[in-house]
Order: C-alpha cells, then sequence, then structure tokens
C-alpha cells in the first residue's frame, strides 16, 4: 500500500494531464532542502529518499517513497517558499511532474480535491505521530524495530524465507531512518540473526518473525496505512 492511494484518482490525472516526465539516477536529487519549491513528483518508478541534515552534520531520513508515491515537501500557499528537505533516489527512476502554482490552482477551484488534500495531510500527520510513539517509548530498539516493520509493511514481499525487504539499504541508511547510529544497528541486526528473527542475502533483509519484533515494542497494529516507512 502507498500514500497515493490516499488521493483521489483525480490527482493522479492532473499529473498525467502536465505530461512532464523527470528521468533520475541513482544519487541525483531531486531537489535539495532551502531552494526553491517549484514543482512536486508522482514517482513512476525508483525508490526516493527524503531527508534532512541536522546541525551537527548527521543525515535524518524522514522516509523513502517508492512506485506511486506523491512527493510533496513544501507548504502551499505561502508564497514564495523552500523545500524543508533533500530528495535523493536510491534507484534509477523516473516521475511525473507537476508545479507548485498548478496545483494550488487546481486545490482552490475544487472543493473535492481540497477535502481530499486535508485528508492526505491529515494521514501524513498520523504516520509521524506514529513514529514518534515508538522512539519516545522504547527508545532506540523502538526506532529499529519499527522501522523493521514499516520496511515490511511498505517494500516486504512475501517468499518462502519470510519477507523479504525488497528495497536494498546498509545498515547506515536504516540508522539514519532511526535516528540512531549505524554501531546500534549493526549490533541489534547481530542479535536478531542469532535469533533467527531476519537474515540478510545478497543485500537483502528477510524478516522471519515480524511477530517477534511488534511484541517488543508493544505494538497497536495501526492500520497499515499509518504504519509505513514512506
Amino acid at each position: 500500500m502507498n500514500r497515493c492511494l490516499s488521493l483521489s484518482e483525480k490527482f493522479v490525472q492532473l499529473f498525467e494531464e502536465e505530461n512532464t516526465v523527470k528521468l533520475f539516477r541513482k544519487g541525483d536529487h531531486l531537489f535539495q532542502e532551502a531552494t526553491e519549491a517549484k514543482e512536486l513528483f508522482l514517482l513512476l518508478s525508483g525508490k526516493v529518499q527524503i531527508s534532512k541534515v541536522v546541525p551537527d552534520g548527521r543525515e535524518l531520513s524522514l522516509r523513502i517513497c517508492g512506485k506511486d508515491d506523491i512527493i510533496v515537501e513544501f507548504s502551499l500557499f505561502t508564497g514564495d517558499t523552500q523545500y524543508s528537505s533533500n530528495a535523493k533516489a536510491l534507484e534509477n527512476g523516473e516521475a511525473l511532474v507537476m508545479t507548485k502554482k498548478r496545483l494550488e490552482e487546481m486545490i482552490s477551484s475544487d472543493s473535492q480535491l481540497m477535502m481530499n488534500w486535508f485528508q492526505y495531510t491529515q494521514l501524513d500527520n498520523q504516520k509521524t505521530q506514529s513514529k514518534l510513539r515508538d522512539l519516545i517509548l522504547h527508545g532506540k530498539k523502538g526506532g529499529v524495530y519499527s522501522t523493521l516493520i514499516r520496511l515490511s509493511n511498505t517494500f516486504g514481499e512475501q517468499t518462502e524465507e519470510g519477507t523479504l525487504i525488497t528495497v536494498t539499504l546498509t545498515n547506515q541508511e536504516i540508522a539514519n531512518l532511526c535516528g540512531t547510529s549505524r554501531e546500534v544497528v549493526n549490533r541489534m541486526f547481530s542479535d536478531l540473526r542469532k535469533k533467527n528473527i531476519l537474515s540478510i542475502k545478497k543485500s537483502q533483509l528477510i524478516i522471519h518473525d515480524i511477530e517477534y519484533l511488534k511484541k517488543e515494542i508493544d505494538c497497536e497494529n495501526c492500520p497499515i496505512e499509518i504504519c509505513q516507512i514512506d
């Protein structure tokens, strides 16, 4: 399930009507924090990491977007505005592009679109609150374990061995998603491998016992559309 499912088909049609496609390669930036915000993106393929750089130079990953996700990292109806984060490609891919001005015009003239946009942003708020809950109540373990659960819900593929996470991430990239260090992730993964909770095959994670992770952080079984990494 993806973020785009919370938006009406009409939003998708707006992108298609614009008919502007942006190709990107792994490592490219769709945009960078603090630059002028002019465009939003609907991913057709590839994976894109949304992140911020904190004052001490560390990178904090906010989410990972995939096919059919819409990337909007700015405020609407505020005049000139800047991107609030960075968008970096983790894989080669392509995206449909729409201007900020066009989106504002369409939302202003269509009450149903405006309502749908409010619902979409509300879902984002619920996702953020869910992530904060796991970090505050369960610390580093909550951050790492809940990230694995969210990766499973967003990019998981069921196999005979368990749930294969189809996006390839380094331990550092996972640490950035958890707001912790690579060393912490290394230690936790080592412990989980010894317990046969997860394994790594060809640089991809396989989760063998998702229920163990949920139990360890008192999972509240949030709706699947909230417990996502995107």
